[in-house]
Formats: C-alpha cells, sequence, structure tokens
C-alpha cells in the first residue's frame, strides 16, 4: 500500500515542471499521501538531498519556470552502485513510490530503478517533444511561443533591412519545436533532422521565393539539422545579396512562465501519475495520445513514437515559396 511518494525532476528544465510539481504534491496529499521532494534529480537521491513538499511550499510556482526542486545530471546513478544507493535511500526513507518529471533519458532511469524494486511513474517533461509514449511533452507549447514571439520580432529586422534571417532553435533529435514555430510564423524554410536537406536546395528556395518579389525571409533551423552557421556561410557566400543574419535562440526557449497549455497538462499528468499509483499501477510513462491521458509500461512504450506531421512539413514550404 503507498502511503509516501517521492518526486523528483531530472534532465533538462521545461516550463511546466513546478506545475506539475505542485500537481502531484497537492493530489497526492488531497488522496491521503504524504510527498517527498528529491533535490537536484537522481544525484540528490543518490545523497539523500530532499526535502519534505506540503500544499504550502508548492505555493506560487505554477507560472514559475525552471523547477522549484533543481535538476541535475548524475554520472554516478549510471553505475550499478549509484543506481543502489538511490534505491536503498528510498526504502530507508520509506517512499513507497517515485514520480520522475523529465525527458527519454530521465525516464531510462525511472526503469532502471523500477528493476530494483522500486514503483516509478515518469510525466514527460522536455521541450523538444520527443519521448515515447506520448504525443505531448511539457515544456513544448511554451517553447514554441517563446521561439514565435521572438522570430516575430527578428521579422521587424529583416523586413527592414531586407534580409534573409536565420534562426536556430533548439531540436538535436526531432523538428518539432522548428516545424510547429515554422508553419506559426510562416516561415520560408525550416529544417529538420527527420528531412535531409543540402544547402544548395535551401538556397535555391530562396531564390525561388525572392522572385516572387519577397525582399525578406525567415529560416528555422533545428539544431539537429544542421547548423545556423553553416546556413549562414553558405548563403553569404553564393548569396550576399540577400544580406543574411542568424539568430542562435539557445536556451531562451527553455526558460519563462508556462503557457496556458503546458500549466493545464502537468495538472492533468499528475493526477494521472497518482491516481495510477493509487491503483496499483506502476513503471509506466504518463502521455498523451490521441488526445487521451493515458499511463503506458516502460515495455510498450515504443510502440508509441510519434514523429513530425508529414503535411505540415510540406505546408509550411508550399506557403513559404
Amino acid at each position: 500500500m503507498i502511503k509516501k511518494i517521492g518526486i523528483l525532476t531530472s534532465g533538462g528544465d521545461a516550463p511546466g515542471m513546478n506545475a506539475a510539481i505542485r500537481g502531484v504534491t497537492r493530489y497526492a496529499m488531497y488522496k491521503g499521501l504524504t510527498v517527498e521532494g528529491i533535490l537536484r534529480g537522481y544525484d540528490g537521491l543518490i545523497h539523500g538531498d530532499s526535502t519534505a513538499l506540503t500544499r504550502r511550499s508548492v505555493g506560487g510556482i505554477i507560472h514559475r519556470g525552471g523547477t522549484l526542486l533543481k535538476t541535475a545530471r548524475s554520472e554516478e546513478f549510471r553505475t550499478e552502485e549509484g543506481r543502489q544507493k538511490a534505491y536503498e535511500w528510498l526504502q530507508k526513507n520509506h517512499i513507497d513510490a517515485l514520480v520522475v518529471i523529465g525527458g527519454d533519458g530521465s525516464m531510462k532511469g525511472a526503469e532502471k530503478l523500477s528493476a530494483l524494486g522500486i514503483p516509478t511513474i515518469t510525466i514527460p517533461g522536455t521541450i523538444d517533444n520527443d519521448m515515447p509514449g506520448t504525443e505531448y511533452t511539457l515544456g513544448y507549447d511554451t517553447a514554441v511561443n517563446t521561439v514565435l514571439e521572438a522570430v516575430n520580432r527578428i521579422r521587424d529586422t529583416a523586413s527592414s533591412h531586407d534580409r534573409v534571417a536565420i534562426v536556430e532553435v533548439m531540436g538535436r533529435h526531432a523538428g518539432f519545436i522548428a516545424l510547429e514555430s515554422g508553419m506559426a510564423c510562416g516561415a520560408e524554410i525550416v529544417l529538420v533532422p527527420e528531412k535531409k536537406v543540402t544547402l544548395k536546395e535551401v538556397a535555391d528556395h530562396l531564390v525561388e521565393s525572392h522572385k516572387q518579389w519577397k525582399m525578406s525571409s525567415i529560416v528555422i533551423v533545428a539544431e539537429g539539422a544542421v547548423s545556423g552557421c553553416d546556413v549562414l556561410t553558405y548563403m553569404k557566400q553564393h548569396h550576399p545579396e540577400m544580406n543574411p543574419s542568424l539568430t542562435v535562440l539557445g536556451y531562451l526557449q527553455r526558460g519563462g512562465a508556462p503557457s496556458a497549455r503546458d500549466a493545464k497538462m502537468a495538472g492533468l499528468f499528475a493526477q494521472k501519475a497518482v491516481d495510477y499509483l493509487l491503483s496499483g499501477g506502476k513503471d509506466a510513462v504518463i502521455g498523451s495520445i490521441h488526445d487521451k491521458i493515458v499511463a503506458t509500461p516502460y515495455t510498450e512504450v515504443d510502440k508509441y513514437k510519434f514523429t513530425i506531421d508529414e503535411n505540415e512539413y510540406d505546408l509550411v514550404h508550399a506557403l513559404g515559396t
């Protein structure tokens, strides 16, 4: 019977993590449980760095970016000895289950802990939106809106100076942020890791676009597709008349208050996580699949891998010509 749960955030921070911490804590307490917050991810778990969470201690954080519990990457947790120390600490402190908020790597860590005998649940929190077992991850919507706001400002300068504005966004392995923001801002080209495009093809597309009397263009580049610097260098060498510029948004995309959707989804994910544990469920990732909040066992998540929308990819370029 579960009486006490632990919660930690791991990997890169994402808007909505605090909302999820609040949601898990308050809903668990509503259900009669006590909650222990583990600081600095798996590293804190190994070294017993924790604090009791209460309704009051998680008050006023739903709108804050980052994570109240801090986050860190732990090389020690990658070892069997490190994971055993983490498990023993959980046992010693009478923590019956652990909720992990993070990305794919965090989920794999939770799965390894589960193998030692502690029930775990993963709530997806990563701006890249690239976790198996869910079509939506906390932080993604906020990141897209952050990119959109930045690009709209950059467009003003691009238009004023008749230039091609290259904007590099996050997305090492997946192009969700690039494609979604590209569609929303009316980019002429979106480069994503899933689609291989040569720099010559990029330049040719821009040339065709400018033949339609366009004087400025926006190129959204996911970092995993190609370096924004490489695009800038190629354009300067072959089409200096387009006056290209580069903006790398970087960690700007991780910060800020969560969007309404991220804050709402955090609460729904938190509720499902607690209810699933109380029903006897364990060792699963909470996700949104076909607009339903579901719990998928770690052993089955690879059946639910989602990729960018092919129609959106084709459409953004058709509209941007």
